[in-house]
């Protein structure tokens, strides 16, 4: 069924049944219920090229993703964020546009979506300590929400995170409390705000118990199995190897794990891991009891609360600049132990 045909079943012009379907003041309550009730036992659904002529709107949210030798965003956990995200758009009825672009091409993908307007806004990934997305993105007037902060970043912007200071400060702390000295930071690329936050939490728990942070026990790279794997390998064949590693990303814990057995050793028993999770729905930590302790964080969920702000931002012109901190659970798993 289309539009001409639904208005016939109605009585009642195309124009009012297109601003009735699109929340147009104009039109009576009793009127909107009346043609949504009929596009709804109807199976109607607008063609989505004339629901934007009509609203002026695209009905589609941008997720622009870099190309990067040094991050690399498409990874399980932008796969479970926009899992958590597109059903939010899925129920308001906005599509999600996808766009791969290099580093170096990135202003100009911004210019360009911001021109052809094919795009109601954007979410922003994976920001850096002084990421000029921000800016951009300020300067073009393109509604915009950021999944992290950018710490040297000045002006107002919306944005969601995780509590990552805290989150490792208590990690930090409770490996403390079990009488570990000697931990390890196998963490991300830090020029990555997440990850910057992190070792400042991790320093500053180590300083405060009277311990100096030893360089030769921590690691900064791209999170993955293998930078997990190597990093403790080398570690644990030092000759006063760590009895604990605090790791970023669950990943990048399997790798470590790796190098304990192969070590010979146990993880829990003689080496002690604490790593953060994000809940992925495909990379599960354990089942009844975790394998793991961990920070953990669902980014499903955080995908879900940033694409409900963007269209707020979106449906409210002009609103005040959100902003949402989503504090990590301490969960206790089989991983960690008293220092031996």
């Amino acid at each position: 069924m289309n539009l001409k045909q639904l208005s016939q079943h109605l009585n009642l012009s195309q124009t009012t049944v297109s601003r009735a379907l699109n929340g147009f003041p104009e039109v009576s309550e009793k009127t909107r219920e009346r043609v949504l009730q009929a596009a709804k036992s109807l199976n109607y659904s607008p063609n989505s090229r004339a629901k934007g002529l009509a609203t002026g709107r695209a009905h589609a949210i941008g997720h622009v993703l870099p190309i990067s030798d040094q991050h690399e965003m498409v990874n399980p956990i932008f796969g479970d964020f926009i899992a958590g995200a597109g059903q939010t758009y899925a129920k308001e009825g906005y599509e999600v546009v996808i766009s791969l672009v290099r580093d170096t091409e990135q202003e100009q993908a911004y210019r360009s979506i911001r021109s052809r307007g094919n795009v109601d806004g954007i979410i922003v990934h994976g920001p850096r300590m002084a990421d000029d997305r921000i800016p951009l993105l300020s300067e073009l007037g393109l509604p915009f929400v950021v999944h992290g902060r950018a710490s040297d970043v000045t002006l107002p912007y919306s944005w969601l995170d995780t509590n990552n200071s805290r989150a490792f400060r208590r990690a930090t702390d409770f490996l403390l409390d079990l009488g570990h000295r000697r931990i390890a930071l196998i963490n991300g690329l830090e020029f990555m705000d997440f990850a910057f936050r992190r070792r400042e939490s991790y320093v500053s728990a180590l300083t405060d118990r009277g311990i100096a942070a030893d360089p030769t026990l921590m690691r900064s790279d791209e999170m993955t199995e293998v930078f997990g794997y190597r990093s403790a390998r080398d570690m644990l064949r030092d000759s006063a190897p760590p009895t604990a590693f605090l790791v970023s990303s669950m990943i990048t814990a399997i790798g470590v794990r790796r190098a304990i057995h192969e070590a010979g050793l146990q993880m829990g028993r003689d080496v002690s891991v604490i790593t953060h999770d994000d809940d992925l729905g495909y990379l599960k930590n354990g089942h009844d009891v975790p394998i793991f302790t961990a920070t953990r964080s669902s980014v499903r969920s955080a995908g879900a609360k940033a694409a409900e702000m963007l269209l707020h931002l979106i449906r409210n012109p002009g609103s005040p600049h959100l902003t949402q901190l989503m504090e990590a659970e301490l969960i206790i798993g089989s991983s960690t132990g008293p220092a031996q």
